[in-house]
């Protein structure tokens, strides 16, 4: 049976996509080197402490050559957007066969098919990558993406209904069939569903409420949650209303789970509405943790502390992380992590 792991269980890589020109990347010149230096900063953080491999766009391989460190691993395929942790496969492993490494092939519309979004040739990125790397394909039925669900590795899985249940993606799923898809391709025996997402993330260019940027498992008893404190926020009320949700799921389960606050920056706004920056939105690899910086020096240390204590033994490192909230998404949502195979039952 799959089973996807926790993202603290041991990788054997972490997977990206190399920015390409286009709508996502940015409108000038200065804009589309600004997000070319945000995916190669955080590429960079990563490889100290597991190896990186990256997908390029053939117009962007000269580009990644000059700008990438020579030992990320560089795969050729097309692409039109580069958002890795939804257009990627996600990992799965078979405890029942040693040794045996799943790649879930969702189908990817480009976050509902909006009017803006290019994604045909990213739709078959996860099956160039679980291919590139002897997986078995695991094909879905289900429009979903990697920021739309997180595991704690030990069957429970978070997920928000205005994603899987979007009519833009799954018109005619319900929390049922949802559910018997993930427990058929990840294996969970759980499920935790949230209400919604961040405000900012129902705008035209969000993604409907990705729940990686809200909530978190750092392990099987303990949830990390994005907390917004300022009332002038509207984030104010959801982080209020998701951690009651959390509460109830986990009360009914008769579960003790710890819930942690991740408290946002203080910054509110940019030039087009309410931001949502948010610290949950991290990456763990081997000894690490790759956290999301937003130039508060106060608040960032803070967030610093919080997942060091989470994730006890690994060493936090900050990246700036605003180039990509402005794209839309943030430090896990550019990346997909591969976890090592165990090779004894």
């Amino acid at each position: 049976m799959w089973r996807m792991p926790s993202e603290t269980a041991q990788h054997t890589r972490t997977w990206m996509a190399f920015p390409r020109e286009g709508f996502t990347l940015g409108s000038d010149e200065s804009e589309r080197e600004a997000g070319y230096a945000a995916w190669t900063a955080v590429a960079h953080a990563i490889l100290p402490f597991e190896p990186v491999s990256m997908v390029v766009d053939p117009t962007e391989i000269a580009r990644a050559r000059r700008m990438l460190d020579s030992s990320i691993e560089i795969v050729e395929a097309p692409l039109d957007e580069f958002w890795m942790r939804d257009i990627g496969p996600t990992f799965v492993v078979d405890d029942e066969r040693p040794g045996t490494l799943g790649a879930v092939d969702w189908i990817f519309n480009g976050w509902g098919a909006p009017a803006w979004a290019e994604w045909t040739k990213s739709a078959h990125i996860a099956r160039v990558v679980g291919e590139h790397v002897g997986a078995e394909i695991i094909s879905s039925t289900l429009v979903a993406e990697g920021g739309g669900l997180q595991v704690d590795g030990a069957g429970t899985v978070l997920l928000t209904d205005t994603v899987q249940l979007d009519p833009r993606r799954n018109p005619f799923a319900d929390r049922f069939r949802v559910e018997a898809e993930m427990n058929r391709t990840i294996g969970s025996s759980q499920a935790i569903w949230l209400s919604r997402g961040l405000t900012r993330d129902y705008d035209e260019f969000g993604t409907n409420g990705h729940v990686d940027i809200v909530a978190t498992f750092a392990s099987p008893d303990r949830v990390l949650l994005h907390a917004q404190r300022d009332p002038a926020h509207p984030d104010a009320e959801v982080s209020a209303l998701l951690r009651g949700e959390l509460e109830r799921a986990f009360e009914t389960l008769g579960r003790s789970v710890e819930i942690t606050d991740l408290p946002a920056p203080s910054t509110l706004r940019d030039d087009v509405g309410f931001v949502d920056w948010s610290y949950v939105n991290h990456l763990v690899v081997n000894g690490g943790v790759i956290a999301c910086g937003f130039g508060e020096v106060e608040a960032d240390a803070q967030a610093r502390a919080i997942l060091s204590d989470a994730y006890p033994g690994r060493t936090v490192v900050t990246v700036d992380a605003r180039e990509l909230f402005a794209r839309g998404g943030g430090i896990h949502c550019i990346t997909q992590q591969q976890p090592a195979v165990p090779l004894v039952a």
